[in-house]
């Protein structure tokens, strides 16, 4: 054996632990120079399968000074615990080696000092990273470069925050006066062979796939009520249950409460003191607008134990070693089931412990969603995530961002880029066209100075317009959304951030909930929300424009099997058990489907005529079933529908009676003139202009304002929705203007999976069903509906009375 392997062995002795094989497998890997992605469970002990690796091939060598190593994480809130790790074991090891953070949260002085001094390893973001690859001198800055580890690779997999991992990669091979290694970790996804393309480039062929074979066994329970509502709709039961969630927070040390939307954190907050105020000083809220300097406290309360119970999203899902943490709660369907096990794993966080994990559902079928979750996490059955091909925003941005550093040139950066996965089939012509469109903002443009970005020095493409570079290096990244504003009360203190659309609702006086304070609304100025605290019991609950997530084609497939067995009344899981008297009024009043068959339902009410379909795909396959069917009747017979849908199914409501069988024989899921349909009933231009908004701004097409000085939300979709306009007449062939449509067709209308639904849909058997009343099915899509009429006190009153009307039928 190999001595090296021998004291990375030795060390693990003395910490009274013993090496998993994945781990030395990782090393001798490491040792002989390979690249490679490492599939392990979180707790297992990946990070030290490949620091590890990396200090004992130090070992008996003199490392050169200056960064040898580059550890990429996709959260902030991850970078102590790998820092305090990988610090211990450098220390043991006697290395006298900074190991430092640089993200957005690091001080200016700190970053100065990086720059002039660089660490000889530095844990950061894909931000940070370009924001450093955009800095003078950034060719020596990492000529010395070893290794790179892209950790929680999974979850940058199919972004274009991954992008610019990859993008970063290549400079790196290139920079690097070494023989560069690159590792990812993942967890399990349902295409990692695929990822590690991705991550390795052109290296990929060469690179190794280590698996740690970890079994992580997870205990699933569901929180279920006493009885099952009849007429469920989406986000009533959840905080009914609060009773049975209580003495698991009580029974236990630590507690994580998830939820899939801020609102929802900011609301279970709220409930659970309200309910037990002795919570108070106990109890605390993680998600990503609250005040970093909350965040962090929180993070560390959780260490120390000093908190009992953490409401938070999906902002401490990824890998913090929280080792306090005894049990997690998910509140309603996480959507996904990949997220769910990452979710489950922040409990017994240590290689052989057990994962304990409960279901609570926020409505009475998504019981069916806790039985589908445990199936789908037994058979290992996991998402695929797709990478991005071809997002040429991401890309301008990343030549911008070296053209204001040393600047590059432009044949050898081509096949540079060719050489990543996401830009493998770019063509000379395209690059050609960037490269223009940087140095005169194409035919549209280029009569104005500002797009006029680049020019040629010394055969190298450069920014030297100082203003210009200062304002690329403000914005850089991918991230873009609604406008955020910052929190703050009147007299000072930060509270964190909030988006513009919430408090445009507002006016002075009115309160809403926040960062678990009631806080009244007192002016907005400077890009600044300017509150006080309020004494009021009632208050609004902010919501953010991120929170609707898909359901995944795994966990739709799960749901519809359980469904076979409600039907066959094979009811030998507890879950199913419990919705028993449900499905039975769904029976009685229509069907529950089999797999080979679509239910279609309708029923006429005050409000018309309703028809509900059930697919069971999911949300955003249903938006886009939807309007493809509407348009599709509206063809054959004039008429408009209000649209509603769930993970379920969706409705189409109007106000005139019309015969539905007669539609049905024209053939309405045909997979003919699909893809022209769909674009006519969706309003595809209205889509592909709110993308372009979020393209412009990854391409430096629109500046998004100075901090402090942010540029209001409504003018940058003014400005990119004139662009829009002027390149759609103009300019046709504008390649940022076509990268708006490809993406509406391939990443939001989720292209791929709406065929192979529709293709399902065909060899399915319809079944038609006129009902005398909304079945349980149908009922939830119909409130979904009625929550865009109605405040929340409002349709909590108007669906009690829906449902003691609808059960004394």
């Amino acid at each position: 054996m190999d001595e090296r392997i021998k004291a990375g062995i030795e060390w693990f002795e003395r910490k009274d632990w013993k090496p998993f094989p994945f781990q030395i497998e990782t090393w001798e890997n490491f040792l002989k120079g390979h690249s490679g992605l490492l599939n392990a469970p979180t707790g297992s002990g990946k990070t030290y399968a490949l620091w590890i690796g990396y200090l004992i091939s130090k070992l008996n060598s003199t490392p050169k000074k200056g960064l040898k190593f580059i550890w990429i994480l996709p959260l902030r809130a991850l970078t102590k615990d790998i820092q305090s790790a990988m610090q211990e074991a450098t220390h043991d090891f006697v290395f006298d080696w900074k190991i430092e953070i640089r993200t957005g949260d690091t001080s200016t002085k700190d970053r100065q000092k990086q720059k002039k001094t660089p660490p000889d390893c530095l844990i950061t973001t894909p931000e940070s990273l370009h924001l450093l690859l955009s800095q003078k001198n950034s060719t020596e800055y990492f000529k010395n470069l070893e290794a790179v580890v892209v950790d929680e690779w999974h979850e940058l997999l199919g972004s274009k925050r991954g992008i610019q991992v990859e993008l970063a990669l290549s400079s790196f091979k290139e920079l690097s006066e070494n023989q560069l290694k690159i590792w990812g970790i993942s967890a399990t996804i349902g295409n990692l062979s695929e990822a590690q393309k991705v991550l390795l480039g052109s290296n990929e062929k060469t690179g190794k796939f280590i698996s740690a074979n970890l079994d992580k066994e997870i205990k699933i329970e569901s929180i279920l009520p006493d009885e099952v509502e009849k007429y469920p709709w989406a986000g009533h039961l959840g905080i009914k249950l609060i009773d049975k969630v209580l003495p698991i927070i009580h029974a236990n040390k630590t507690t994580l409460i998830f939820t899939n939307t801020r609102s929802q954190t900011e609301i279970w907050y709220q409930q659970l003191l309200n309910k037990d105020p002795e919570l108070a000083g106990a109890i605390a809220m993680h998600h990503g607008s609250l005040n970093n300097q909350i965040r962090t406290w929180v993070e560390e309360a959780l260490h120390s134990g000093l908190i009992k119970v953490v409401v938070c999203t999906s902002s401490l899902d990824l890998g913090v070693d929280f080792r306090p943490v005894d049990t997690i709660i998910q509140v309603g369907g996480p959507k996904g089931v990949a997220r769910f096990a990452q979710r489950a794993g922040r409990s017994g966080h240590r290689p052989g412990e057990i994962s304990k994990i409960y279901f609570l559902p926020t409505h009475s079928l998504e019981l069916i969603e806790g039985a589908a979750l445990r199936t789908a996490i037994h058979e290992k059955d996991f998402e695929a995530r797709i990478p991005i091909q071809m997002a040429l925003d991401v890309l301008l941005q990343f030549m911008v961002t070296l053209a204001v550093g040393d600047g590059f040139e432009p044949i050898k950066l081509y096949h540079q880029i060719k050489n990543t996965f996401c830009y493998q089939k770019i063509t000379k012509k395209e690059w050609d066209w960037l490269l223009s469109f940087l140095k005169t903002g194409g035919e549209s443009l280029s009569a104005y100075d500002e797009y006029h970005k680049t020019i040629t020095e010394d055969g190298k493409i450069k920014v030297i317009n100082k203003r210009m570079a200062m304002r690329h290096r403000l914005s850089i990244g991918t991230i873009v959304g609604d406008q955020v504003l910052n929190v703050k009360y009147v007299k000072g203190g930060h509270l964190g951030t909030i988006e513009e659309y919430f408090i445009s609702k507002l006016k002075p006086g009115d309160v809403f909930w926040f960062s678990g304070k009631a806080l009244e609304y007192v002016r907005l100025k400077d890009m600044t929300v300017q509150v006080k605290k309020s004494k009021r019991k009632t208050g609004q609950i902010p919501q953010w424009m991120g929170g609707r997530m898909p359901l995944s084609s795994q966990l739709s497939f799960h749901i519809k099997q359980k469904l076979e067995k409600l039907r066959k009344n094979e009811l030998d899981e507890i879950e199913l058990l419990k919705i028993q008297p449900l499905i039975e009024r769904q029976k009685h009043l229509s069907i529950v489907p089999k797999a080979n068959e679509l239910l279609i339902e309708s029923v006429i009410s005050k409000e018309g005529f309703h028809i509900f379909i059930f697919p069971f795909e999911g949300r955003f396959i249903h938006e886009v079933l939807a309007g493809l069917i509407a348009y599709r009747i509206s063809v054959s017979q004039p008429i408009t529908f209000s649209i509603a849908m769930n993970d379920y199914g969706f409705e189409l409501l109007t106000d005139e009676v019309f015969d539905f069988e007669e539609m049905l024989s024209l053939d309405l899921f045909s997979l003919k003139n699909l893809k022209e349909d769909i674009l006519l009933g969706i309003n595809e231009t209205e889509m592909a202009k709110r993308k372009f908004r979020d393209i412009a701004s990854i391409s430096g097409l629109i500046f998004r304002g100075f901090p402090g000085k942010n540029i209001k939300e409504k003018h940058i979709q003014a400005s990119s929705s004139i662009l829009f306009d002027v390149f759609s007449e103009y300019e046709p062939e504008n390649l940022l203007l076509q990268q708006a449509h490809r993406e509406v067709i391939q990443l939001q209308l989720e292209e791929d999976r709406l065929f192979k639904s529709l293709k399902k849909i065909n060899s399915q058997k319809i079944i038609y069903i006129k009902t005398i009343k909304p079945t349980p099915f149908a009922f939830p899509i119909m409130v979904d509906r009625l929550r865009e009429k109605f405040s929340t006190e409002t349709i909590e009153e108007r669906v009690a009375k829906m449902q003691i009307q609808l059960e004394s039928l």
